[in-house]
């Protein structure tokens, strides 16, 4: 935002200056309109005109809660009366006719002959997804609370770097569990948030993208309706995934910060409507694949934003955050297969492992960081202690100390407590000695399935071996 109001401000204050300036500036007219080093100017570039090319997006490695701002364009340099290429080494490849659509000033969308027919996939292909750029692959997960999106490039086997995201806190279920459906204004701002989605992917040459929705759309009545009318206003083939395709995608985003010297894990996933939680078994030994060392897995039908609802986020008594606790407990009791793990629960060779905004949010309080840096909080590893302190410590701010926490905001002030509670609820059914944070989940583990279907890294490695040899 702030961005937004520095050019507004320049757009008000700035113009009249510079026009006034260029006034003052302006050479006296020659016969002819130009003067005569206006002429020789005219003269020397008129064998080579410089023409203004569109610049492709820069790559960049933001996080997801980042500024949209747009990549500053490199200056060309004139020799000799020509123009010099701009510093940009990627090859300048026309956009395809989505990103056409989207960058129109209408605001036309992605277009729909892009799309593949299975539900939730769009792939957009030109002749530079072969070989003249890295294929770039999209995610998208609209979530109850949140929407984001990661565009990467696979390198090095088992990884990938960011070269665009997007994050937005929209709120989609804003409502929900007192009505059953989705709300008009929550829709809106969802919309408004996948637009920007759907620009971003089509400016891009996008190989291959899944687009997922989760808990909202899935308990919401009128969930298939809003994903047609995203589709209809987007171009953006969004798929309502089961509980369990969830559970599995967290853990392949997030499988290689487990401990490699555990034995056994449980990682867990809070989201705004429902939280996902799955027992790894990891005696057989390590393996990339982690969600084959599933043993058991549960959706509790309970996230931030429906617990806050019902018990109230603003201002919580020490009585209604351990109700809160107590709710979430019944519902663990109810997941047969919570006790799979029992011989290993509270042993130096078991750790939880978190990822969701209640735990990056922990360990960035943790660190006392002035603006919340995925960097220094991905990885970190937080003590049983640690996590007592922090939640104390949270649980006895008031409402007006929680927004001014860099780490917690406006957006999460009300749902903090709550996901709080969450948290302790799962420390209580299987108590930990460490917890492991992940600033990552659902979209890492589709960007991974992806790259994996696809073979990006067994070419890469056959490639590699051919040069050797």
């Amino acid at each position: 935002m702030s961005h937004q109001r520095e050019e507004a401000s320049a757009a008000r204050s700035g113009a009249p200056g510079a026009s006034q300036t260029a006034r003052r500036h302006t050479p006296p007219s020659a016969p002819g309109g130009l003067t005569k080093r206006q002429k020789r100017r005219r003269r020397r570039a008129g064998a080579s005109p410089c023409v203004a090319e569109a610049s492709p997006a820069a790559e960049v490695g933001e996080s997801p809660e980042r500024s949209e701002k747009p990549a500053h364009k490199p200056r060309r340099k004139r020799r000799n009366g020509r123009c010099a290429p701009a510093a940009d080494h990627a090859p300048k490849v026309a956009p395809p006719k989505a990103a056409q659509a989207a960058s129109s000033p209408s605001g036309g969308s992605v277009a729909r002959s892009t799309a593949l027919e299975a539900p939730g996939i769009i792939s957009v292909r030109s002749p530079a997804a072969n070989g003249v750029r890295p294929r770039a692959y999209a995610a998208l997960d609209l979530g109850t609370n949140n929407c984001r999106l990661l565009i990467a490039i696979p390198t090095r086997p088992g990884q990938f770097r960011v070269i665009d995201a997007f994050s937005r806190i929209v709120r989609l279920g804003e409502g929900l569990s007192r009505t059953g459906r989705l709300a008009a204004p929550a829709m809106d701002r969802a919309l408004a948030a996948l637009s920007v989605c759907s620009q971003k992917m089509a400016a891009r040459t996008i190989a291959d993208a899944r687009l997922i929705a989760t808990e909202a759309c899935r308990a919401a009545a009128n969930g298939e309706e809003f994903i047609e009318r995203v589709r209809a206003e987007t171009g953006l083939d969004l798929k309502i995934v089961s509980r369990e395709t969830e559970a599995r995608l967290a853990v392949s985003g997030c499988g290689s910060l487990v401990d490699r010297e555990a034995k056994g894990a449980v990682l867990f996933d809070i989201g705004g409507g429902s939280s996902e939680i799955a027992l790894l078994d990891l005696r057989p030994g390590y393996t990339r694949r982690l969600s084959n060392r599933i043993v058991a897995w549960t959706s509790l039908p309970v996230g931030v934003v429906t617990l806050a609802e019902r018990h109230g986020g603003r201002d919580v008594s020490p009585e209604t955050f351990e109700a809160m606790i107590q709710e979430v407990l019944e519902r663990i009791e109810r997941f047969e297969g919570r006790s799979r793990l029992e011989d290993l629960v509270g042993t130096d060779s078991f750790h939880l492992l978190g990822t969701s905004g209640t735990v990056t949010t922990l360990a960035g309080v943790h660190l006392a960081l002035e603006r919340y840096d995925r960097r220094q909080v991905d990885g970190t590893w937080l003590s049983n202690g640690d996590i007592d302190r922090l939640i104390a410590k949270i649980a006895g701010w008031s409402f007006e100390q929680r927004v001014a926490n860099p780490c917690i905001g406006s957006d999460r002030a009300d749902l903090v407590l709550a996901g709080c509670a969450i948290l302790e609820a799962i420390r209580r059914a299987w108590p930990a000695k460490t917890l492991r944070v992940a600033d990552r989940g659902l979209r890492e583990g589709l960007l991974t399935e992806m790259m994996v279907a696809d073979g990006v890294w067994r070419r890469r490695s056959n490639e590699r071996s051919r040069r050797l040899a």
